[in-house]
């Protein structure tokens, strides 16, 4: 397949691509200044040392979490980093991109504390996407999990260390999307009698909502709301629609932006922009066809990498409302889109935060971004 010195090369390059390992260390001053076309932002660092952070969640009793992808759920409090991480998860198996990943509050937190984390588990050597919820309580510096339920498992698990996907969503009936990746075997995106390579909908305790697409057609898993997804790692509800939309890694370039609508097959891998790694040859059978939904937008000639997604709501930042935002690790940029209806009108790239894996908006308005390269998560708020 390769010869000499250059298979060396291009095997490096797919390595380094598909696992997105290589960073720009940089440091970023506290409570620093970067200039956007609206505003001049001030970035407040509100915890740093994290080791590989992969998503923040905001809870309405003040509490903040924050994933590490080796295992750690990690609780802010106060403005304070607590040193121990929360305890009573499940048994968690990082591999490659796996580790633990999405992490969620229930709509009904301020009553219920219970809270939803996606993660890779398994056993010999197969691994594979699982969801858990439980009921979070702390007493001092001590949080834990209790009552805890697997919810999800991802049938089949694979050996690959690539393509979780793992971004969780409520929609607005209180029913839960889970965004699922390949797991490097993409022919099987199109098998409706597996979960790899779709979207999930599935009820918060894991069962299945009676109106999924094929939650009554043989020999189709019940719980697939879309199929074609080659790894969908950014995901929202919009905020007025109430739609699925999300942000999806091509191979060598491909990146797409797209609505999931009920039953849809998104193309992977028969229909793609994205080219193989390294080679730069087609992938599939072109780049559209009539039955798959064209992407909102794509990310060519280069991949984005993108990764965390939130529709901007709030008032702190007026000239930014019903923009969306994603993070891109490739680029190390937090991206802003400007949308009319479902048109994507423009793009502004904001850099100076690192590799950007998690952006989601507080109740104060104001931005919190977390930062993989850094380890660092801060806040974002107009410069007086």
């Amino acid at each position: 397949m390769f010869s000499g010195f250059g298979s060396v090369r291009k095997l490096k390059f797919i390595f380094l691509t598909i696992f997105s390992i290589s960073v720009t260390p940089f440091s970023l001053a506290q409570d620093a200044l970067i200039k956007t076309e609206q505003y001049t932002l001030k970035i407040d660092t509100l915890a740093s040392g994290l080791v590989l952070p992969w998503s923040v969640a905001l809870l309405h009793d003040g509490l903040i979490l924050v994933t590490e992808k080796a295992g750690n759920l990690r609780v802010m409090r106060e403005g304070r980093l607590l040193e121990r991480p929360v305890s009573g998860l499940p048994p968690i198996t990082p591999r490659g991109q796996g580790g633990l990943l999405d992490v969620v509050s229930h709509p009904d937190y301020r009553n219920n504390q219970v809270i939803f984390w996606s993660y890779s588990a398994g056993a010999d050597g197969e691994v594979g996407t699982d969801v858990a919820r439980g009921r979070l309580s702390c007493q001092g510096d001590d949080c834990s999990v209790s009552e805890v339920q697997v919810i999800f498992s991802q049938k089949p698990k694979a050996s690959a260390g690539q393509h979780f996907g793992s971004r969780l969503v409520f929609d607005r009936k209180r029913h839960f999307f889970v965004t699922l990746g390949d797991r490097g075997r993409q022919d099987d995106a199109q098998n409706l009698s597996n979960h790899l390579g779709g979207v999930m909908r599935i009820t918060e305790t894991g069962g299945i909502p009676a109106d999924n697409p094929f939650a009554k057609r043989d020999g189709a898993m019940p719980e697939i709301f879309t199929y074609g997804n080659r790894n969908v790692q950014g995901a929202a509800i919009h905020p007025r629609t109430g739609e699925l939309w999300a942000t999806e890694h091509g191979p060598q370039g491909g990146d797409e932006l797209n609505i999931l609508r009920s039953g849809r097959n998104y193309g992977w891998p028969l229909i793609t922009h994205g080219r193989t790694y390294g080679l730069g040859r087609a992938i599939g059978q072109g780049t559209e066809r009539e039955d798959i939904p064209k992407a909102l937008k794509i990310w060519l000639p280069q991949s984005i990498a993108p990764s965390g997604l939130s529709f901007y709501t709030g008032t702190l930042f007026p000239q930014w409302r019903s923009s969306l935002f994603l993070g891109s690790l490739r680029e190390q940029l937090l991206i802003r889109l400007t949308l009319d209806g479902d048109t994507v009108t423009s793009e502004e790239r904001i850099s100076g935060l690192g590799r950007v894996r998690d952006v989601r908006e507080g109740s104060d308005g104001a931005l919190y971004v977390l930062s993989e390269s850094t380890g660092k998560l801060f806040r974002l708020t107009p410069a007086q």
